[in-house]
């Protein structure tokens, strides 16, 4: 029983390492590829198979990595132009509630039906970093964004250019990335590991 804890224990933290990279990877490539002002992110992707193989404090520390990788790829220097801690906590916040969130909704509905928590915690992540976001910009940069908004001309005023100008189409092809991408990875992972 010991020995199979270990193992468990092992695997756990192995996964987590791996995971870990591939969240600091992801977001350093997603940095070069941009859908509007800001790069699409398939990190979130990694958090959501750790909440799902790994537990809540493993995807939590994933979404740390996250905000720290953020942080280190330049994706936030517009917002560290305007305010420097503003951004620092807006951007590891949504960071760890993404992991957090994810992880605490799969660990709340995996006992009623896996799949249907791996999709839930697929969609809470995105909604956490997006929701965070805009928060974020509320809380510490709303004149830069009303300045941003009226330089877009996108008419409507300021909500209009946050939902439209800054998350629109990311915060959508984070959801459907997830929502696809996620459960298929999880499946397959929980798959090899029962095979041991």
């Amino acid at each position: 029983m010991e020995t199979t804890k270990k193992r468990m224990s092992t695997e756990t933290l192995v996964l987590g390492a791996v995971l870990t990279a591939l969240v600091f990877i992801l977001q350093m490539m997603g940095s070069f590829i941009h859908l509007g002002p800001f790069s699409i992110s398939l990190v979130l992707i990694p958090i959501v198979i750790g909440a799902a193989t790994c537990g809540t404090k493993i995807s939590t520390w994933l979404g740390l990595v996250f905000g720290v990788a953020v942080l280190a790829s330049g994706d936030a220097a517009a917002f560290l132009a305007v305010d420097v801690p503003g951004t620092i906590i807006v951007v590891l916040l949504k960071g760890i509630l993404c992991g957090f969130l994810a992880g605490l909704s799969y660990n709340l509905l995996k006992h009623y039906n896996r799949y249907l928590a791996v999709i839930v915690a697929a969609i809470i992540c995105p909604l956490a970093n997006t929701g965070v976001f805009l928060l974020g910009c509320l809380a510490f940069f709303m004149d830069t964004v009303a300045q941003w908004a009226q330089a877009a001309n996108l008419g409507g005023g300021v909500a209009h250019y946050m939902i439209f100008g800054l998350v629109g189409a990311n915060f959508l092809f984070e959801l459907g990335t997830n929502i696809i991408l996620s459960p298929v990875v999880v499946r397959l992972l929980n798959i090899r590991l029962q095979q041991k």
